[in-house]
């Protein structure tokens, strides 16, 4: 039996240059809320913000820290879930109107996304789980102008081949009971 204890994800703490235009982003267009902002040493100033009740803060900003160089993407980014294509479609619209250029939208199989980058080149992904869970990576097109049950089709017919295809709900069926170590299966 795995005897480490269970870890979940709770905020994510990210250096910025502008802490204004970072908080107005983040409240204004994706619709989080700031749950306490103050400051820190000399000259920083910290901004916690959350869109969850159980979760005090699930960012913090920082100001007057070094700034580290961004990198690609979809390979240094912080991602956020939410519940339907629907509300991807709602993000989308908002990055839109919000005059956010270069918004990637990307199918994973297991999942739908859009890939941008806050005002500070920070990458953001905001997702939504697929009914389907196939081995990764994997990415192709996603057209959020079509409905939710073509792109379910779309994306159905493009993974089934694949060898670890299955409903999401048996591949964490099984990923839970692998962490629990009733299967020593890799």
């Amino acid at each position: 039996m795995n005897d480490s204890p269970r870890l979940s994800l709770s905020h994510a703490t990210v250096a910025v240059r502008d802490l204004d235009t970072m908080v107005d982003f983040y409240c204004g267009v994706l619709g989080f809320a700031v749950t306490n902002r103050g400051t820190v040493g000399d000259d920083g100033e910290m901004a916690f913000i959350s869109q969850d009740p159980a979760e005090h803060h699930q960012l913090v900003f920082v100001s007057g820290m070094p700034q580290p160089e961004h990198q690609f993407v979809m390979a240094d980014h912080m991602a956020f879930r939410t519940a339907s294509l629907d509300g991807l479609r709602a993000i989308g619209t908002r990055l839109d109107e919000a005059g956010v250029e270069g918004v990637i939208p990307i199918n994973h199989g297991n999942a739908w996304s859009l890939y941008f980058n806050d005002p500070e080149g920070n990458g953001l992904e905001c997702f939504v789980d697929s009914p389907f869970h196939v081995a990764q990576p994997f990415a192709d097109v996603l057209d959020l102008g079509t409905d939710d049950a073509t792109i379910e089709a779309d994306t159905r017919s493009k993974i089934q081949d694949d060898a670890e295809f299955q409903p999401l709900a048996d591949w964490k069926a099984a990923f839970r009971a692998r962490l629990d170590g009733e299967s020593s299966e890799a």
